[in-house]
Formats: structure tokens, sequence, C-alpha cells
């Protein structure tokens, strides 16, 4: 809700249903009534109002601020409609006011999210700027500049290596658990992040089980200990990599409309999901599961040190695909890996998200072709002929090698044996896959969660590299 309808709002009561650990400035104010708070302003000086209704520092709940002190990291992990990218987005208009000649940086987890949500969302960038200091947004040079010439360029977690190189003094990225390659765009964000006496990085992000998160979270130390710490204390001297602010989806609750509460937060109140996207607590490995992030860490091999992947003997691209194509859809799982000559499998991409069919097809192809792979497979007891025909489509010409799987039994069946070879320590990750490694390492047998249809695309590339003849599908 933006500031000025809130101030024509009716007035807000004494107490919210969920109990707040602190309140903004301006909430005293908008307890007035309506008409009184309308008085008020117009008797004000026109600069005296504007900053009334403009004013972060006052419209912001205490916890949305930046802490005092020497620290590099500010990571924010809160629930769903907390105002965490709200709290990025101001963050970043104050760095820019404060550095005029700073340069900045901006990383969504695609050019998408960047653009839909940290610059053009209701509480991105060009939303929440003051009408005196709105930057402009240049999309073609993938930057963004405020009116006193501060930049910030925008980089993707698709593309993490474009953050080798370019230098900065600041940086926001927003929903960092949700990347593609976390560790990578993380690597590269910090060694890019080292002009000025003091760089800063903001980090806003539910959390999510991906090894970043818990490494951050293991040196970190909280926001209140800065913010209650009295002035000259040795904590606000001492440089310190990483301090954390966590908060529920009921701190901004004031906010968010009856109807989106009601829909997206309420029915996982009290359930083990809940404690992560409501009260953003870390669910680290969750019992049942076939994953641990121990398990799969423990044979990763970083992109640094590839020289370590054996020849390959063969290479496939797994499909799960979607069938349909709407908001609540399941996304296309697409998953490159391949079979070493020494036995063990190795996994080189995973491609996943929200396809349309012409869309998935295409990128069948294109990894096909950029991982000089053998062949094609596609699970089509859901999309029946679907796979096929939409592959010959946009490849009639050439006809990559492909195959249709259909499972003759159910989806445990079929990824225990997998979750047996990662046990066996001959399945390794080539690079870090965040989104991947969350649904393995949280979704449980016989749960009622969501496909996990990235997972899925995992299982069927690796049974059909190592495990073929078992009985789990028929060609």
């Amino acid at each position: 809700m933006t500031a000025p309808a809130l101030l024509g709002a009716e007035p807000l009561p004494l107490a919210t249903p969920h109990a707040r650990s602190d309140r903004a400035p301006i909430e005293d104010f908008l307890r007035i009534a309506r008409a009184d708070r309308a008085t008020m302003i117009a008797e004000m000086p026109p600069a005296e109002a504007l900053v009334l209704l403009t004013s972060w520092r006052l419209w912001a709940r205490p916890k949305q601020l930046a802490p005092p002190g020497n620290w590099q990291v500010w990571l924010n992990m809160s629930g769903r409609g907390y105002g965490k990218t709200r709290t990025g987005a101001e963050w970043c208009h104050e760095q820019a006011e404060h550095n005029p000649i700073g340069r900045g940086c901006l990383i969504g987890a695609t050019a998408g999210d960047a653009r839909d949500i940290m610059i053009e969302g209701e509480s991105g960038l060009l939303a929440t700027a003051r009408p005196n200091f709105r930057p402009r947004y240049n999309p073609s040079r993938r930057q963004i500049e405020w009116p006193n010439g501060a930049l910030a360029k925008i980089f993707t977690a698709e593309e993490p290596e474009r953050l080798r190189g370019p230098q900065h003094g600041w940086g926001w990225g927003d929903e960092w658990c949700a990347f593609k390659y976390p560790q990578e765009a993380w690597d590269q964000a910090m060694f890019g992040l080292r002009l000025g006496a003091r760089p800063q990085l903001c980090v806003t992000t539910t959390p999510k089980p991906i090894k970043l998160l818990v490494d951050l979270l293991a040196e970190a130390i909280p926001c209140w200990e800065l913010r209650h710490a009295p002035e000259g204390s040795e904590i606000l001297a001492r440089a310190i990599p990483t301090v954390v602010t966590t908060g529920s989806s009921y701190e901004n609750v004031a906010n968010l409309s009856e109807s989106w509460y009601n829909r997206t937060i309420k029915p996982y109140e009290g359930t083990r999901l809940g404690d992560q996207e409501i009260w953003a607590k870390l669910l680290k490995d969750v019992e049942g599961a076939l994953w641990t992030m121990a398990l799969i860490e423990l044979d990763r091999i970083k992109l640094a040190d590839t020289a370590k992947v054996p020849e390959m003997r063969r290479i496939v691209v797994s499909c799960d695909p979607a069938v349909t194509m709407k908001k609540n859809s399941n996304e296309t799982g697409i998953v490159v890996a391949g079979k070493g000559v020494n036995g063990h499998a190795y996994i080189f991409a995973d491609a996943s998200g929200k396809h349309s069919p012409d869309a998935w097809a295409k990128k069948l192809v294109e990894l096909f072709d950029r991982h000089k792979a053998d062949r094609v497979i596609a699970e089509v007891n859901q999309g029946g002929d679907l796979v096929e025909s939409t592959l010959r489509t946009v490849d009639a010409i050439r006809r990559v090698p492909y195959r249709g799987v259909h499972a003759t039994r159910g989806k445990v069946t079929r990824a225990e044996p997998v979750a047996a070879l990662y046990e066996q320590h001959k399945v390794h990750h080539v690079g870090t896959f965040g989104l991947l490694e969350s649904q393995m390492t949280t979704w449980v047998p016989d749960s009622a969660l969501a496909s996990p249809d990235r997972m899925d695309a995992l299982v069927w590339a690796i049974t059909d590299l190592m495990l073929k003849g078992q009985g789990v599908y028929v060609a």
C-alpha cells in the first residue's frame, strides 16, 4: 500500500492481529482520525508534507533499516509479504543518494525478476523513489541511473559470469535462495564488491536449505546486537562479514490485504512449510527426505575444478514436461546429466522453469547441442505424444535422437535407487543448482507437497544413464 493511500485510510487499530516487535514511526500519525490527518497535512509547509509522505525512515519498521556498524553483508531473511523487496529498494536509494559517484549492482534470479520485481514492481526502485530523486531505467544498457549520477548495473543469477570483472561499491540481491547458481553468483559478486572504503551487499530472501545460506548464517551476527549497542561500543567498530535480520509475514500484516492473507498465509499456518515461508526459519535436513545437503555437497565438483570431470560415455537431456501453461501449472523439469568413463553420473545443468511447450522444446534442442548430448528423454505418462510432436516441430530437419519413457512404478520407487547412488558417492553435481537441490532435500516420499519437477527430471536422467533394466520405467 502506498503512503498517500494509507494517509487516507481508516485509522489503524490499537493492536494488530499479530504483535510486532517493531513499529514504524508513522504509525502514531496513522492512528489519528482521517479528517484530522488531512487537516494537519494541509496546514504543513509543502516541504514538510513531502517529507511526511515520502521519507522511508518514517514509514519503515526499524528492522527494515540497515543496522549501524562496519558490516559487509546485510542478510534480510524473512517470510512472504514481510516487505523485504521494499527494504532492498529503499536501501539502494539511500546508497545512491549518499554515493553519487558510486557504482552498484542489482542481481535478480532472472532478467524478468530483476525487471518486474526489483525495478518496475510495486515495491521496486521506480515505484518507491521520491518524486525529486526518481531514477531512470535504461533496459538496453542494463542499468538504472539516479539524478545525481549514481549508477547500478543489472545482472541475473542465470549468467553469474557476467558479474566477473565489473567493480561495485554496493549491491542488492533479491531472493538469492531462488537463484539457479547461488554459489557461483555469490562468488563473482563478492569478487567485484571492492569499490570504496566500505563496500556492502544487501540480500533479501525467503530461506531455503542451500549450503550458501547455511554458511552465511554460521558466521552471522544478529542485527539487534548492532542496533542496541551503545555509542562507542567495540562491536560497532569491528569488521563483521554478515549481519542478519529475520522477520515473519505477520510483521507487515497491517499492509497486507485480508484476501491475500487468507489465500497465501493462513493455509500454511502450523505446517513445516509455513515455518519456512511465513516465519523464515531455515529448514535444514528434512526428516524423511531422500537426500541431504551434506550428501550432495560431499561429492560436488566446483565449476573452478571441472578438470576433475572425466570423459563422458553418454550425455542425456531429460525432461519432465508440464502439459499446461497456466498461472498455477507445474514447472517443466529439464536436467542435463552424463555418465563418465569411471561409471559415475554428473549433473551439468538445470534449465527447469515455467515454459510453454514451444519454449521448452527449443531449450531441449539448445541443451542437446551445447552439451553434445546423445539423446533427449522425456516422461510421457501425462503428455503422451506431446513431447515428441513439439520437439519435431522445432527441430523438423535434423530430428535429434529422442526417447519417451513411461513410469511403471510410483515416484518414490523411482527416486529411491537414484538416492542410493548418491549414498554410494556415484553422482556428482558440477556446480550448484539451488532450486533443484532444494527440491531434493525437502521432498518427503508420500507427502502432500507439490510435484518436484526438477527432481523428477534428474531421476529420469540418472535412471536412463545408470539404472536401465531395473524395471522403474519402460522406453
